[in-house]
């Protein structure tokens, strides 16, 4: 992987021993994508921060995880989605049922929907807390994004067991590959 490679985390930020966190450590071209809150999400301002960071980083690969993912899918509508390459878009978390877990409101808006304008690769869990899995389904389909089921594999994240993740490393390589024969298409 040698163009860069946004890492959007969600609620809470990556922790060291996240895959995220080894992703950073791991990879050179990657950049953590910084919010001012990682504890208080607030929609607008966690999209204003990944624009900025796209626009300084064309043709970026974002790897997004929870609700990195599903800000990640909000630039469907954004000027800079043209921007972006391709998308590795983990355990994406449900908004409402986020909000239910951690007892507390979130400003982060409704789900988004739409298609998004750039390739990506859904990996989903089939017993992740933030996300049943018939609506992970729903939604990869909504957003026109293949899906990768990692089986019973919590909300891929530390808790569940994830800390350094090299399948996660050959599943960007396999969207990788899609995009580039998307681009000689």
């Amino acid at each position: 992987m040698s163009q860069t490679t946004l890492i959007v985390p969600g609620l809470h930020g990556s922790d060291a021993g996240h895959w995220q966190s080894w992703w950073r450590q791991d990879h050179r071209h990657a950049v953590l994508v910084e919010q001012t809150d990682f504890s208080n999400p607030d929609a607008d301002a966690w999209l204003a921060s990944l624009e900025n960071a796209v626009r300084a980083n064309p043709h970026c690969l974002i790897v997004a995880h929870s609700l990195g993912s599903i800000l990640t899918a909000r630039l469907a509508t954004s000027s800079v989605a043209p921007l972006v390459a391709g998308a590795l878009l983990v355990a994406p978390a449900e908004i409402e049922r986020t909000q239910s877990v951690h007892h507390r409101t979130y400003e982060f808006g409704k789900m988004p929907r739409r298609p998004l304008p750039f390739p990506s690769l859904v990996v989903a869990s089939r017993n992740d807390i933030y996300m049943p899995f018939n609506q992970i389904r729903e939604l990869s389909t909504a957003w026109g994004s293949p899906m990768h089921d990692l089986g019973f594999a919590g909300h891929i994240n530390i808790a569940s067991g994830f800390g350094r993740w090299p399948q996660g490393y050959a599943l960007a390589r396999e969207l990788e590959v899609s995009i580039d024969k998307l681009a000689h298409a």
